[in-house]
């Protein structure tokens, strides 16, 4: 059973503030022929957890690689609409750029370096630093993951787990205004589940960090989030606090089992006819 943790909501003032990154009605086009995301408009106030849910291909990850820059690694290209971060247009920027403005991508699948050793994967997350506190930096990122410092050796032979906290580790390590998270709980254990999202949890509400969050684990996502998007097909079908996506009947049946004996089989049901309900 999916273990979750205690959500954290924002200020008034906060949740009235001008939004950190307005995502406003972009297509992605892959190879010049596969267009991926239709439309799509999303927003993240400052300091706040938001939720990017959808079955696998709805277009979470595209969504995050475009907002990071990482679209041209893959043939990718936003070929309409903006994308806004701190009030500044970023699509069409190189990804050092973006994470110098204060973006850092958790990528899915971890993505550290196997071969270099914990403290050199953290060290690598402050390269776009050129400042005395890294040390103090790397301190801090062992107050929140105690488990890093103990681990000397290799990255390659941390667990899943601790390889998704070096990860998160090596996002703080450059100072970011925000992080997108894709897919933190992917291959975890109920309890590492519920471990790395209590910590995404501090984070947030320690340093401020505006965070992103992609999950299969709608669950334990909107445990953490203040407010959630669906995706279905490249486009949000539907948006809203957490606690309204938790008690919304489809997002219960589609994403968090809440139907019983009467849910229908997600893997047969053509997803256009859970986009006619929600729209």
């Amino acid at each position: 059973m999916t273990q979750t943790v205690e959500a954290v909501r924002p200020t008034p003032a906060a949740a009235a503030a001008a939004p950190l990154l307005s995502v406003n009605n972009i297509e992605v086009v892959y190879d010049d022929v596969i267009l991926v995301l239709r439309g799509l408009s999303l927003e993240v106030p400052k300091g706040a957890i938001v939720a990017l849910l959808g079955a696998n291909g709805a277009g979470k990850s595209t969504t995050l690689k475009a907002i990071s820059g990482l679209l041209k690694t893959e043939d990718g290209e936003v070929t309409r609409g903006d994308i806004l971060f701190d009030g500044q247009r970023i699509n069409g920027i190189d990804p050092d750029k973006i994470v110098r403005r204060g973006i850092f991508q958790v990528m899915e699948g971890r993505r550290i370096i196997a071969d270099m050793t914990s403290l050199e994967n953290l060290r690598l997350g402050a390269f776009t630093r050129n400042d005395r506190e890294v040390d103090d930096d790397i301190d801090m990122v062992f107050k929140y993951f105690p488990r890093l410092k103990e681990r000397t050796g290799l990255a390659g032979y941390l667990s899943g787990g601790e390889q998704q906290m070096l990860a998160i580790g090596r996002a703080l390590m450059a100072r970011p205004k925000m992080i997108l998270m894709d897919e933190p709980s992917m291959g975890l254990s109920p309890l590492l589940v519920k471990e790395v999202f209590s910590i995404i949890r501090e984070i947030n509400r320690d340093l401020g960090v505006t965070i992103l969050l992609v999950e299969q684990n709608a669950r334990a996502a909107l445990s953490v989030a203040s407010h959630g998007y669906i995706m279905e097909q490249g486009k949000v079908v539907l948006d809203g606090s957490a606690d309204e996506l938790r008690d919304n009947e489809d997002v219960k049946e589609f994403y968090l089992g809440g139907a019983g004996d009467q849910r229908k089989s997600f893997k047969n049901l053509k997803s256009f006819k859970r986009r006619k309900r929600w729209l």
